[in-house]
């Protein structure tokens, strides 16, 4: 008895109409990455199909259900994640940057929405499907090795990190590698460096959680016979707390001065992005903790470093929980990705009884 829909985003809605217009999401997304694995994304939309089913065998329920097959959720043919799901939360990225994104073949993404029937000019009429939403639940793999470590199926999500990213250049003096002494030198490169050791040591000390990650690393004029004129880098940062992490940020840069002026060369830092940590519902929490207990007996609460659709919901104002089910290997976005199949069955159990007593809190106000 579930109505399908699709909104103006693309998203994709099963409706179970209940004895009160106030609904409970359940939500996921089926695509996927170049060479991803085959639960990351599924495992949410196949769990709540199930939850849906159940519900509709035992009656009328006394809140509308919803199950939502986000759109676009990974971002990966134009670089840009989140797409369905920010354009129902209303915080989708400014319109002039989505028109200028283009793939690899040089398709624009106004062209590639228009040939799955969506308009990006009324992508944001998407917002009023999150009218009369009153909890969202998302379950997922964990995509990290934790639950693993500790020997458990499944954890509470307690919300999604903040992110910090950056483009880092260093600028020193090329000049040759065999007649300029070291203590004369002027090398980009061992300000990078530096600064690469130095952020592994800023997440050690903040803790709660706290990564911190350099990578895509350019160097010029690239040559061994040369020292490094400009090194060019990016830095993430992310964690759960916004005070921790803009500290994180600070000692970042201010590291990067030090080790520019001990290397006598010059530093500029550019925010390519950034976006505020999340936090998940405490009732919502809680009820996810009993529901894993009644499956599981034991249950652990952790944060969520990759992004998800549960967030931009979450930012939306609607109280918003997710299950996380251990990754084997701590495996994601690779075909070698998997979780073992019982644990999979608990998953699904877990988010039926997650289901079932949000709901029951829903209608009784």
């Amino acid at each position: 008895g579930a109505e399908e829909t699709v909104d103006a985003a693309g998203n994709q809605w099963f409706t179970l109409r209940g004895e009160s217009d106030l609904a409970v999401l359940i939500g996921g997304h089926i695509d996927s990455v170049p060479n991803g694995g085959w639960l990351d994304g599924a495992l949410n939309v196949m769990a709540g199909a199930e939850v849906l089913r159940r519900i509709a065998a035992d009656g009328s329920p006394p809140v509308t259900v919803r199950l939502v097959n986000w759109a676009d959720e990974e971002g990966a043919r134009f670089g840009r994640s989140l797409f369905g799901s920010s354009a129902a939360a209303g915080s989708m990225a400014d319109q002039d940057e989505l028109r200028a994104r283009r793939d690899a073949d040089g398709v624009a993404l106004p062209d590639a929405l228009r040939a799955h029937g969506v308009d990006l000019d009324r992508a944001l009429d998407a917002r009023s499907e999150l009218e009369g939403a009153a909890a969202y639940l998302e379950l997922h793999i964990e995509q990290g090795p934790v639950l693993e470590s500790m020997d458990l199926p499944l954890g509470v999500v307690l919300g999604t990190f903040g992110v910090e990213r950056h483009g880092i250049t260093f600028r020193g003096q090329a000049a040759h590698a065999g007649s300029t002494p070291m203590d004369k030198r002027r090398d980009a490169l061992a300000g990078a460096s530096k600064l690469e050791l130095e952020i592994r040591e800023i997440a050690k000390r903040t803790g709660g959680g706290a990564v911190c990650t350099m990578g895509g690393v350019v160097t010029k004029p690239g040559i061994v016979t040369s020292v490094v004129e400009t090194a060019e880098c990016l830095l993430d940062q992310r964690h759960l707390d916004a005070e921790r992490l803009a500290v994180m940020l600070k000692e970042a840069k201010e590291a990067s001065e030090r080790f520019a002026r001990e290397e006598d060369i010059e530093v500029e830092w550019e925010r390519i992005w950034n976006i505020e940590p999340i936090l998940f519902d405490e009732q919502l929490i809680e009820l996810a903790d009993e529901s894993i207990h009644e499956v599981a007996e034991t249950s652990h609460r952790l944060p969520s470093g990759p992004l998800h659709d549960a967030a931009e919901v979450a930012r939306a104002g609607v109280p918003t929980v997710m299950l996380f089910v251990q990754s084997l290997r701590g495996l994601s976005h690779t075909k070698l990705e998997d979780t073992k199949e019982e644990h999979l069955e608990l998953s699904v159990r877990a988010l039926d009884k997650l289901a079932t007593k949000t709901i029951a809190s829903v209608a009784a106000g």
